[in-house]
């Protein structure tokens, strides 16, 4: 008898005796036996298992949550917001594996995001603002959101085809070489400052941080630059076994987003290194690019134009196992022949550069777990949307810089974290290039513009189950 079985028996015995009369009790006669059994059966077919006797069933996901402290310039103010969308926010998962023979397995996964205060969409005026992913999905910004669905097939030598709503091959692979400990802390995606909108001049603009931090090439969907393969999408991914350290992936989907990675991972004479590389390419018709920068429009803009866009990403990550010092670095490349028709044909957005580094001290200084401390600086060159350009932006530039600390309390699968970030930036506009709609229209003035700094301040903590 298995332990649901025994489980249910014992619930049956319990509820028995508490409706039986003692004579009833005692009559071990007749039909008792059969009755029980079909309660045991009743019961069983309503107790949560974890599988079936073919199919395993593990939940897991993690809860984050953080305070962060904004400034400005202006304003300030103090929100309560998750860590971001597309599994670097809170989110539960199914998953399931079933061993078909010692060569071959099959599964599946089912991820929900879970969260009304995504730190992607908060602004000024709104820290309640739902789920990115749901408004992406087409829904009204509620707080659950499916991310990903898909089944698999896997051979230990040949590798794993996957079939469903997934991650590309190309999704998170720049981001993910990093083992320092404060991945979703500090990264290249603008996760925190994605909806504030920016100003210049002593007043607010009409674009966002995220507007002047965009990627031409989300396939249809929307994000925050530089993850721009970043939205999970309906694709078929092959992802081949691990060799030597080295693996590689590749998937096709869509109307048509097609991606390659290669990623490797290993360690040499007290060393560990990591790194990936990757590059997509989408020409699908229904591009939105840059949808969650909330303000100038807020899409792609591309009138009766095509999309035929590329991203390459590419990040390294090393770490001398004594010292516990580490560095990690990353670099991004947008390259596109999008045309619009109301500006003329191949009057396009200059190509986007976008680059991040990151080093620190990864140690144990407390029984609790590991410590890292890290400093970082990125730069987004030229990765303005299309409205932008329509109005006369000619290049920009955001930067960004900060340091914090992470720990690890290992007895609760837990982080915690205090971190520091500052963003500074400036715009260029010519209201008189040809097809122009006006640098008015943006609130700023031909010529350059200085963005006024953005500060932030976070302290939060997260936990694995």
């Amino acid at each position: 008898m298995n332990k649901y079985s025994l489980s249910a028996l014992l619930a049956a015995g319990l509820l028995a005796g508490s409706f039986a009369t003692g004579a009833q009790a005692a009559d071990l006669g007749g039909d008792c036996c059969a009755d029980l059994e079909e309660r045991v059966a009743e019961l069983e077919a309503t107790t949560a298992r974890k599988g079936n006797r073919k199919v395993s069933l593990t939940v897991s996901g993690f809860i984050a949550q953080q305070v962060m402290i904004w400034d400005d310039g202006h304003e300030s103010n103090v929100y309560i917001t998750d860590t971001g969308s597309v599994s670097i926010g809170s989110h539960f998962a199914f998953s399931g594996k079933a061993q078909i023979n010692s060569e071959w397995s099959a599964g599946f996964l089912m991820k929900i995001e879970a969260m009304n205060n995504d730190s992607l969409l908060v602004t000024q005026d709104n820290d309640d603002v739902g789920n990115a992913m749901n408004l992406l999905e087409g829904g009204p910004g509620g707080p659950l959101a499916l991310e990903s669905a898909y089944w698999y097939l896997k051979s230990n030598r040949l590798g794993r085809v996957s079939v469903g709503l997934q991650s590309s091959a190309a999704d998170n692979q720049a981001i993910l070489p990093d083992a320092s400990g404060s991945l979703v802390q500090a990264n290249y995606v603008l996760y925190d400052v994605n909806g504030f909108i920016t100003r210049s001049n002593g007043t607010y603009n009409t674009f966002s941080w995220g507007n002047v931090g965009n990627c031409a090439t989300i396939n249809g969907l929307g994000g925050a630059a530089p993850d721009c393969d970043g939205v999970p999408s309906n694709v078929v991914r092959y992802d081949t076994p691990t060799f030597a350290g080295f693996s590689g992936s590749a998937s096709w989907g869509e109307d048509d987003v097609w991606a390659l990675s290669g990623r490797y991972a290993g360690d040499f004479r007290g060393f560990k290194f990591a790194g990936a590389a990757a590059y997509h390419r989408s020409t699908d018709e229904t591009n939105t690019a840059g949808a969650l920068g909330l303000a100038a429009g807020g899409t792609q803009g591309r009138a009766n134009g095509g999309l035929d866009a590329g991203f390459f990403q590419t990040g390294v990550y090393g770490e001398h196992v004594a010292t516990g010092l580490w560095v990690y670095g990353a670099y991004g490349y947008d390259d596109h022949s999008t045309t619009d028709s109301a500006r003329g044909a191949g009057k396009l957005n200059p190509e986007a550069d976008f680059w991040y580094f990151k080093a620190g001290l990864k140690r144990k200084h407390f029984a609790l777990g590991s410590t890292t401390w890290y400093g970082e600086y990125g730069r987004k060159q030229d990765a303005f949307t299309a409205q932008m350009f329509d109005a006369g932006v000619s290049s920009s530039q955001l930067d960004h810089y900060g340091v914090g600390v992470v720990q690890n309390i290992d007895a609760a699968a837990m982080q915690v974290w205090l971190s520091w970030r500052h963003y500074q930036g400036d715009v260029d506009c010519n209201s008189g290039l040809a097809g122009a709609t006006g640098c008015a229209g943006l609130n700023i003035n031909d010529g350059n513009n200085d963005l006024e700094d953005f500060d932030l301040v976070k302290f939060g903590a997260l936990i694995n189950f």
